[in-house]
């Protein structure tokens, strides 16, 4: 059965329509999606299709949160609020022990300090607690020596930059990019879901894997005590399900910052919009410089934690390595149940992609390859 996309797309962006379109028809019966994208500022895709979703419908966009979480701590590296090269302890004293005194924010938000969990894993609340989080990191020993290699800091790298945000600002990251992003940029993305939303949400739909998968996901399940299972928090005696929580209130509510946000395509793609391209006459949230600096590769070579190459800038995944055809100062982040989004600076685009149902195998979904480069393809 064909489903067909609703909303609109540009004059010129008709074949973006085809594909995602395409790519609906493809996947398993009850696939939802919504896709957006910017040009120079310009909304020119904003469509979706399946069942029960809307263009307004809001779903848990995972770790594309580090996306909102990293641009609030670059505009205050931009202001001088924050320095990357200070050691984290300047700002946060509790953070200098058990062998974490010389690591810096920079090697912090490139994920080589070291600090993918604790010693026994977290509960299901600590883990909505930013704060919660950052007290129990601060006495952690690293489990690996910080700067000798990286790994990514799945669940707690928002809570620990977080940490380094109110202890500079006296706010949280949260209420910092309420205001200085969200609110003033009318951006359908929330760190704290506000309870009148709370109407526009659409619970995550598990996985939903062929016997197949089913197999190859078993052949690859990280140990419990591995640094997998550690920054995934399957050590705890309570294992995390990773793709139920944003189908907690209490996640939704607090918007823990590594992966608690909710939100549209839409939101998605009007943030990266407004960090590249002044938008609705408002001038971009970051200078050139200093979203280079965030683009550019800090970590490159077998991440520790996924087991597989990676390339992260600080904070943002860099884009281009998934996506050879985009720009080498393309940044972004994709989450887990398959979201992805990211801006190219040298085209002018923004990319948001959010789906209901879990993709297989996690992160970003195989569909995102195709969709990214249809709206490439049509700037030209």
């Amino acid at each position: 059965m064909v489903t067909f996309a609703q909303g609109t797309v540009a004059e010129g962006f008709e074949p973006v329509r085809e594909a995602f379109e395409a790519t609906l028809a493809q996947e398993r019966a009850g696939h939802s999606a919504q896709l957006a994208a910017y040009v120079g500022g310009r909304r020119v895709v904003d469509l979706w299709g399946g069942p029960g979703i809307t263009g307004d419908s809001l779903t848990g966009v995972f770790s594309s949160t580090k996306g909102a979480a990293h641009l609030t701590v670059a505009l205050l590296v931009q202001d001088g609020t924050l320095e990357l090269d200070k050691e984290v302890r300047h700002y946060w004293p509790e953070f200098g022990a058990a062998g974490k005194e010389d690591v810096t924010l920079r090697d912090l938000m490139s994920h080589r300090a070291g600090v993918i969990g604790v010693d026994g894993g977290f509960t299901a609340e600590e883990l909505a607690d930013d704060r919660a989080l950052a007290r129990r990191l601060a006495a952690q020993r690293p489990y690996w020596r910080p700067g000798t290699a990286f790994g990514y800091h799945a669940y707690v790298i928002g809570a620990l930059t977080g940490e380094i945000v109110r202890r500079a600002t006296g706010a949280t990251l949260q209420e910092v990019y309420e205001t200085r992003v969200r609110a003033p940029y009318g951006i359908d993305l929330y760190l704290g879901l506000p309870e009148e939303h709370e109407h526009r949400f659409l619970d995550i739909q598990p996985m939903d894997p062929t016997p197949e998968q089913k197999r190859a996901l078993a052949e690859t399940e990280p140990g419990a005590h591995s640094w997998g299972g550690i920054a995934f928090n399957r050590h705890h005696v309570v294992p995390t399900d990773l793709e139920s929580l944003p189908n907690s209130r209490a996640v939704r509510a607090a918007g823990p910052a590594s992966v608690g946000g909710i939100g549209s395509a839409r939101g998605l793609a009007r943030m990266y919009a407004a960090a590249i391209s002044e938008v609705d006459g408002r001038a971009p949230l970051l200078t050139p410089t200093t979203a280079a600096e965030f683009a550019q590769p800090h970590s490159t070579g077998h991440d520790l934690v996924l087991g597989s190459h990676n390339v992260f800038g600080l904070g943002f995944a860099s884009s281009s390595a998934d996506y050879p055809f985009l720009g080498a100062r393309s940044f972004g982040h994709s989450g887990a149940a398959g979201s992805q989004a990211l801006a190219d600076p040298s085209t002018g685009m923004a990319f948001g992609y959010t789906r209901r149902r879990f993709a297989f195998p996690g992160g970003a979904a195989p569909e995102t390859a195709v969709l990214i480069k249809a709206v490439h393809d049509c700037i030209g």
